[in-house]
């Protein structure tokens, strides 16, 4: 008779769970595929190009924004994101800093995700989580910007969603970084930790294909796993035959979702997982970004 109550109380409770709407998928579709345990790959738009821009949105997962190292303003990335903002490709921002503006420009303009470089300890990283979210979890402010209109469609309510389709990614990219790995990953709000591999290269002094450069990549695998945040490496040619490879989740530039490459610039031929333009230099041991080493 037990047994039967038993059985009889586990079929209500599969029914009851069974009439349960499933959770709905994220309008940030990159942070949905990094979810569901997939690699995300970009393009990186470090130019005002509005038609080059939509093409290539269409076949990659995000789109990295570049302003920390190109003449970028605001007011040209607003424009490109409002060409086409459900073309397919999330808008994400590498913003030069984590002030307080900068942020809220970007999310007011609709970017889902702030990528901020060159965190070396806790506050860095609080400050990029504090004003990027609303409250409660945050403090960033009501503003006016073109982001409610882009994703507060079809009954959405924008306010209310964007907390949870905003997407955080820190950089670690100097040794004093890789020794506080764990206590930046483990801030709230931070939601994924990469590699700035070049510039880790550069740092540290260590070509990538140095046993002392992958020990420090190692530390931060191991430190942000720990935390239960998301690893990723700058440098798409670690998305496969790394020794992390089935671990990292989120890259700059990388293989398109359908084939599709950017045009070749420069007389070379087109590679997806080269650094973008002017990051092409060599680190120490002549091998940097773009390089094969640390394998």
């Amino acid at each position: 008779m037990k047994a039967s109550i038993i059985a009889v109380c586990s079929l209500l409770v599969l029914a009851l769970q069974a009439q349960q709407p499933a959770p709905p998928k994220l309008y940030n579709t990159a942070k949905q595929k990094l979810l569901e345990g997939r690699q995300v790959f970009s393009f990186t738009q470090s130019k005002f190009d509005i038609a080059g821009y939509c093409e290539a949105a269409k076949h990659y997962d995000y789109a990295w924004f570049e302003m920390q190292h190109s003449t970028l303003e605001f007011k040209d990335v607003e424009a490109m994101i409002a060409a086409c903002p459900h073309s397919g490709a999330t808008p994400m921002i590498r913003l030069p800093d984590a002030q307080e503006w900068h942020i809220q420009h970007a999310t007011d303009i609709g970017a889902l995700g702030v990528i901020i470089p060159t965190v070396d300890d806790v506050d860095r990283a609080r400050e990029a989580a504090k004003w990027a979210r609303y409250p409660p979890v945050a403090r960033r402010s009501a503003g006016a910007g073109q982001a409610a209109g882009i994703w507060g469609i079809n009954g959405v309510n924008y306010r209310q969603t964007i907390n949870d389709n905003m997407l955080v990614v820190i950089m670690i990219e100097t040794p004093t970084a890789v020794a506080n790995a764990y206590d930046i990953a483990s801030v709230p709000g931070v939601d994924v930790v990469i590699i700035g591999n070049n510039d880790l290269s550069s740092f540290s002094g260590f070509p990538q294909d140095d046993d002392r450069y992958q020990t420090m990549v190692t530390k931060i695998h191991d430190d942000t796993l720990r935390a239960g945040k998301i690893f990723g490496q700058a440098n798409a040619i670690y998305a496969k035959d790394h020794r992390w490879s089935k671990d990292a989740k989120f890259f700059q530039n990388g293989p398109s979702n359908d084939g599709w490459q950017p045009a070749a610039r420069g007389g070379r031929g087109a590679n997806p997982s080269a650094p973008p333009p002017g990051e092409e230099e060599t680190g120490p041991g002549g091998r940097g970004r773009g390089g094969r080493g640390g394998r």
